[in-house]
């Protein structure tokens, strides 16, 4: 490596000397994240009363407490702009500074035109159209796919110097039944550069890919998916199966490389976070990680620590067990210390807002960090585990910088996700009527030409884009509710009032871009 003879203690989060352009960037990673879930949310024990099913169905059957929704005034485009522009802002970055974009969805408003172009509005003021990647599909696992395509960019001999931006974002709809509760939606932003405070550890990815009719969307016309629930679940713990033990056997040869014979298991993560369809999904999946490492081990000792107890189990195949109830119930107990301490914390979106999809896993992340001190986090590894149905998962790791001073990226990083619950809190609740009347609006309009919506504007967060007609081409036009509650609504690309640092560009200071006192402005879909 060319980097021990240059200091890094100085530097920003993403900032690399000139002298280093053509060397393997250094610690690259996630520098700042930006989440964003609708204002409104339906609580699931009044869903559970409503649909009447026993209670607890969804509450503990799922573990899922509220669930957030969008009307018809919200779609993948104006999740995308708000939650890309609201990291701009936040950040203080210029948008001349991203040299990379890419959307990871599985909401497709249109079968050519990609949501990254939408978003490319958000850029004109800043004259920058030099800016690579598109979208990236399937399932639940493209916003990891378009991260890691970002990570590469920035390792590879094609990156500039400048920042990449990934953005994941879903509306997650269901049709009535029993599906339904497990919806939601939101967006996720994530800045990728060098010398940031979360790290993806090189070569460390498992990684399995299958053919399989679990979920899908082959109905054009409607959002609805088509889902087969018990084999969604068996794909979804059997991907995990895979990714642990490629996972494991690339960790394990690293460390055989660097002299030490050891084997990877949980206590190897400070925290493990999993794409959530409902949150009990995550726990069982935290007990199978625990299965496996009691399946793995040589001679696991069944009467004292972790697998006390587990005799009767050693046996076992892996693959009979996704659905044995005794397996089940025996290492979810064995893992509930472990669950409390590695992955309940990342539930709080999921449980609070349901299945975002794309950014399901990134809000789980989101979380985690949001309920931590970064003294807690420094020097952590972090287990993520994505899925996408149909299927493709990987389980990765990232390691937590070791610098957690006041000022430091990583708690600038942490100190700007802390408002998470507090923003969970402000949302407004409504009853399932109104909840279900939303669902039927967006079906009956979904994909209609020369339509304007019909939702309120005046309940949608400050700073929210939205979505105010579409045209009879079926382009589409938004508009962006003031940043403060206390003025008129106005349309348009406005400055936040908040106050941000200033991150330069990873190899030269970009200009913020000119608080503008221009009049509103409304920006299209297409419109030329």
């Amino acid at each position: 490596m060319i980097f021990r003879n240059h200091s890094y203690v100085d530097l920003m989060p993403g900032s690399l000397p000139a002298v280093c352009e053509a060397a393997w960037p250094k610690d690259v990673g996630i520098i700042a994240m930006e989440v964003y879930f609708p204002s409104q949310y339906v609580e699931q024990a009044e869903l559970e009363e409503f649909d009447g099913v026993g209670a607890g169905k969804y509450t503990v059957g799922l573990g899922q407490a509220r669930m957030g929704f969008c009307s018809d005034r919200e779609d993948i485009g104006s999740l995308c702009l708000t939650v890309v522009q609201r990291l701009m802002e936040r950040s203080g970055l210029s948008y001349e500074s991203v040299g990379r974009l890419e959307v990871g969805t599985e909401t497709i408003i249109d079968k050519s035109k990609s949501t990254k172009t939408v978003l490319m509005q958000l850029f004109e003021e800043s004259g920058n159209t030099d800016v690579e990647g598109v979208d990236t599909t399937n399932a639940c696992y493209g916003g990891t796919a378009a991260l890691f395509n970002a990570l590469n960019w920035v390792e590879s001999s094609s990156w500039d110097g400048r920042y990449a931006l990934v953005v994941a974002g879903d509306i997650a709809v269901y049709a009535t039944g029993s599906a339904r509760p497990t919806g939601g939606a939101g967006a996720v932003a994530m800045l990728v550069g060098p010398n940031a405070p979360l790290v993806f550890e090189r070569g460390l990815r498992g990684t399995h890919m299958q053919h399989a009719y679990d979920f899908y969307k082959p109905d054009m016309v409607s959002e609805y998916p088509v889902v087969d629930g018990k084999l969604s679940i068996q794909c979804y713990l059997s991907a995990l199966d895979r990714c642990y033990s490629v996972y494991r056997n690339k960790i394990h040869a690293q460390w055989q490389r660097e002299g030490l014979e050891k084997h990877c298991s949980l206590e190897d993560f400070g925290f493990m976070v999993f794409h959530s369809p409902y949150c009990k999904l995550v726990q069982k999946s935290l007990a199978r990680l625990m299965l496996n490492d009691f399946l793995c081990h040589p001679s696991p000792d069944t009467q004292s620590g972790p697998f006390s107890g587990l005799e009767a189990f050693r046996d076992v195949k892996i693959e009979d067990t996704y659905f044995d109830r005794d397996v089940e119930k025996a290492f979810m107990k064995a893992s509930s210390e472990a669950f409390e301490s590695k992955t309940k914390a990342s539930l709080l979106i999921s449980n609070q807002n349901g299945n975002m999809y794309t950014p399901s896993v990134y809000g789980c992340l989101a979380s985690v960090l949001a309920q931590h001190a970064p003294q807690q986090l420094a020097g952590q590894r972090i287990g993520v585990f994505s899925y996408g149905s149909g299927f493709a998962a990987t389980l990765y790791s990232i390691k937590v910088t070791q610098d957690a001073t006041p000022g430091s990226a990583l708690d600038k990083l942490v100190s700007s996700l802390c408002d998470l619950q507090a923003r969970l809190d402000s949302r407004k609740k409504v009853s399932p009527d109104v909840f279900a009347q939303n669902m039927k609006l967006r079906e009956e309009t979904h994909h209609l030409a020369n339509y304007i919506p019909q939702g309120s504007v005046e309940e949608l967060f400050p700073g929210t884009w939205y979505l105010t007609r579409v045209d009879e081409k079926h382009r589409r036009q938004y508009a962006r509710r003031s940043m403060s509650d206390d003025r008129p609504l106005e349309a348009g690309l406005i400055t936040s009032c908040i106050a941000a640092e200033h991150i330069p560009s990873p190899l030269k200071k970009m200009p913020r871009i000119p608080t503008t006192t221009a009049g509103p402005e409304v920006i299209s879909n297409g419109d030329h």
